[in-house]
């Protein structure tokens, strides 16, 4: 039998730690405590981790899945914007002190200068309300980062490795895709969590991939992948035109020349945005963008 990776890992010593510190649950914050210890061996599993590994961490709870980590990887980072969980995660692991580093604060609002060092992979059971954005922003923003490997809610994950024709592929998709692409995935059901969530979760593994863009198209190509995905059910010319259109003088600027941007990237301006593939979202973004704001 493999060794127990977290004794936090069960309904009853989840309940004890917040007892303890006279806390509960806050569904505000999305806290769903992983309670499976099989479920954090395929985390750490999928995330390949090694001891040669400094990972970041985001939401760590009571410390569940991070007490994993320490005992998988090197260092570890937290952060964890509930004010009420530093005290106890500085007793649950308090063992590993010296290879561990709480940040209280929101992740969305973490500097990269900030770190005690720049960790190579994202591993972490995510805050379901704000996990897609947290994944995006970390590729976006801490170039370290090679793989993450996260706990979301099944539909995001769905998002995630999504491909062009379906209908979770969207703008969402193509932006992620400049960064990372899928490398792995597994189910996990509600009864793995103390309390259950309402929804199916997954765990997915992307993988950083090289963008063959210059930051200003990359950031060309989100623009119009935005623009192709306002109104999807129409033809990505109507979804362009509504979408400038609403974005005052500077984005009705681009408007007149809508048109040669379709033509020199070579796109039917009466296809759909999910019909397109990211190479030619990525077209669209060099023509685009000389007229861009």
């Amino acid at each position: 039998m493999a060794e127990c990776l977290s004794p936090l890992a069960t309904p009853s010593a989840t309940r004890e730690v917040l007892e303890a510190h006279g806390l509960a649950t806050k569904h505000a914050l999305g806290q769903n405590f992983l309670v499976n210890d099989a479920i954090l061996r395929k985390i750490v599993d999928l995330a390949a981790l090694s001891d040669a590994d400094d990972v970041l961490e985001v939401g760590p709870g009571i410390g569940t899945l991070t007490i994993a980590l320490l005992k998988c990887a090197g260092r570890v980072v937290a952060v964890e914007r509930d004010a009420d969980l530093p005290a106890v995660l500085a007793q649950t692991c308090a063992p590993w002190a010296d290879r561990f580093t709480l940040l209280s604060k929101d992740a969305l609002a973490l500097q990269p200068d900030e770190l005690p060092f720049a960790p190579a992979k994202l591993v972490a059971n995510l805050p379901y309300a704000v996990a897609a954005t947290v994944v995006l922003d970390v590729f976006e923003r801490f170039e370290s980062v090679q793989q993450a490997t996260v706990m979301v809610q099944a539909e995001v994950a769905d998002r995630m490795a999504a491909k062009p024709g379906v209908k979770d592929y969207g703008a969402y998709t193509v932006k992620l895709r400049q960064f990372a692409e899928p490398a792995g995935r597994f189910p996990v059901s509600p009864g793995n969590f103390f309390p259950p969530p309402r929804v199916d979760s997954a765990v997915i593994r992307l993988d950083r991939i090289e963008c063959p863009q210059t930051p200003a198209a990359r950031a060309a190509t989100c623009t119009m992948a935005d623009a192709a995905f306002a109104t999807r059910r129409k033809t990505i010319a109507n979804s362009c035109k509504t979408f400038f259109s609403g974005r005052g003088a500077q984005g009705k600027a681009i408007l007149p020349h809508l048109a040669q941007v379709f033509q020199d990237a070579g796109i039917d301006p009466k296809r759909r945005g999910e019909t397109l593939s990211l190479e030619e979202f990525r077209r669209l973004g060099e023509c685009a963008l000389p007229f861009l704001p």
